[in-house]
């Protein structure tokens, strides 16, 4: 689910994690979870039944109180993941020099009452501001308790419906992949474009901020399906129409996409004729594998950081982080670096939302008024062994 301003030597990392960029903290302390909203960070997502709960935890002994609301005792990827986020909480606390932060530790078992449950404990022992939940359904139980005490909430949701007002986003956002790969298109000279896109809640999101992005670079929409079950139908009424486009739009996930592509190859379009578009979620290896693929474009973070972040995590916990785990990372090093420069203010809305953004292990990000996040993200080309990148992740947001 973001080139990172962070250094493999952890020296480097704790120097560089309360510098300054534009005004803004600089978090040079550099997803098994689908970046979608129908992934397990979703409201729709299917909820198994959580295991025993895990026992409320602290980390550091820090004066500033932070929640930390994770899905711990939840079965499968979920709870393997809240672990490992965990985990890069707890780095990030021992790369970060004397950090006046204490981490509460809140298991919410992955539903809403856990998660107002949790959050309760951790503002009742002072909690200043909340990290977490990790799913979309939980947010709101978080976000009702926090904002009746003046709290912020920095939770971990891809769905931006649970996103508002005094509630941010820091996850990896479809809409923020749709805009970079659209701006850098038209950028290219790229200025008719044509959509595939899924029936389901990821393609409802990712069509809206497509349709705005085109719109707003004075592009025009030549062709536009959507698909389900039949996917034949609609490949061939995008192969008719792909003569009149010069970009053509993609977003799926690894296997569906590769079948999508077939499917119009076998309806006659020449897929090499029209550059491919394509969001975060082509960073798979059935994407690179696919000869139809090849030099497709697609937003998604500057994998650099992430490969120096696991490095380090490697080192400390024996095991590769979840992709995630770089969210749970950047959100401990804020509220840190906040901490630690911001005074009394350091987790107001004014302090989040700081137009400058901040530096993370995933390159920039800031948060929005409205909740949602923008992120600095890099072009990447799809090749056979891998992907390659066609254009670089932004060192600031423009004006």
């Amino acid at each position: 689910m973001p080139g990172p301003l962070d250094s493999s030597k952890p020296g480097h990392t704790r120097r560089a994690a309360v510098g300054l960029i534009l005004g803004a903290p600089l978090l040079s302390a550099c997803a098994g979870v689908q970046q979608s909203i129908t992934g397990p960070f979703s409201s729709s997502a299917p909820q198994p039944e959580p295991g025993p709960a895990q026992p409320p935890a602290a980390a550091g002994t820090g004066q500033v109180k932070v929640g930390l609301i994770l899905p711990l005792s939840a079965p499968g990827n979920a709870g393997v993941a809240a672990q490992s986020m965990k985990n890069a909480a707890e780095l990030a606390l021992a790369e970060f020099q004397n950090p006046n932060i204490q981490l509460l530790i809140k298991d919410d078992a992955g539903n809403p009452q856990g998660a107002q449950a949790g959050t309760q404990q951790a503002l009742d022992e002072g909690a200043e501001i909340i990290l977490g939940p990790l799913f979309a359904l939980a947010v709101p139980a978080t976000a009702q308790l926090a904002r009746a005490r003046g709290v912020s909430v920095i939770a971990f949701s891809t769905d931006s419906s649970v996103a508002g007002r005094g509630v941010y986003l820091l996850s990896f956002l479809p809409e923020s992949d749709v805009i970079r790969i659209v701006d850098y298109a038209a950028s290219t000279g790229k200025k008719s474009f044509a959509a595939l896109l899924p029936e389901n809640a990821y393609g409802n999101v990712v069509e809206a901020a497509f349709k705005q992005a085109v719109a707003r670079k004075g592009g025009r929409i030549v062709a536009f399906e959507k698909y389900g079950a039949d996917r034949a139908t609609p490949a061939r009424t995008i192969a008719t129409a792909l003569g009149s486009a010069d970009a053509l739009f993609l977003a799926d996930d690894g296997e569906a996409l590769v079948g999508i592509a077939d499917a119009l190859i076998a309806a006659g379009a020449d897929l090499k004729r029209v550059q491919l578009l394509g969001t975060g979620l082509w960073d798979n290896p059935r994407v690179f594998g696919s000869a139809a693929l090849q030099g497709g474009l697609y937003a998604a973070p500057d994998p650099s950081g992430f490969r120096a972040f696991s490095g380090r995590y490697r080192t400390k916990y024996g095991a590769d982080p979840v992709r995630t785990a770089t969210l749970a990372y950047d959100a401990v090093a804020l509220v840190a670096a906040l901490a630690r420069t911001q005074g009394a203010q350091r987790f107001s809305p004014e302090v989040l939302t700081n137009p400058s953004g901040f530096a993370g292990i995933d390159g920039l990000f800031r948060f929005r008024a409205d909740g949602s996040n923008e992120r600095g993200l890099a072009v990447m080309r799809v090749g056979s062994g891998g992907s390659q990148p066609a254009a670089g992740s932004p060192k600031s947001f423009g004006a």
